[in-house]
């Protein structure tokens, strides 16, 4: 397997830590977590290069989508794969995220035991 360089954007600790254990289960990944869009644009714009980014979708002062909207403003980043994480997981919903151009949405509560496999298999399946 080949390293994986995730950036994880949640505003609560919990769910950073909870994924950041998930996600270190895997000796192949490198995480960098943030804990607002702000946050991430900062750590993009200096010069983290993510090969996906794990981004909450509801989160105060700017959300999800609003945060995909200014990664995608970003040359760098323009292609960069995005992955929703919401509890709010109705079909239409995730039909709206995959709109705005996330590569596909997985929903919380996650399970820590799988979260590094949905990453890779979510990765996979776009290839």
């Amino acid at each position: 397997m080949s390293t994986l360089r995730i950036l994880h954007v949640d505003d609560e600790d919990d769910i950073r830590e909870v994924a950041s254990f998930a996600l270190e289960l895997d000796p192949d990944i490198t995480l960098t977590s943030a804990a607002s869009g702000d946050a991430a644009l900062a750590a993009l714009d200096g010069g983290l290069c993510p090969d996906v980014i794990l981004l909450d979708v509801m989160m105060p002062h700017m959300d999800g989508p609003g945060t995909l909207a200014r990664i995608r403003e970003r040359p760098a980043h323009h292609a960069t794969p995005v992955i929703f994480m919401t509890a709010r997981a109705q079909s239409r919903e995730m039909d709206h995220y995959r709109a705005l151009g996330a590569l596909d949405v997985i929903t919380k509560p996650f399970d820590p035991m799988t979260l590094a496999g949905d990453v890779r298999a979510i990765l996979a399946a776009r290839r």
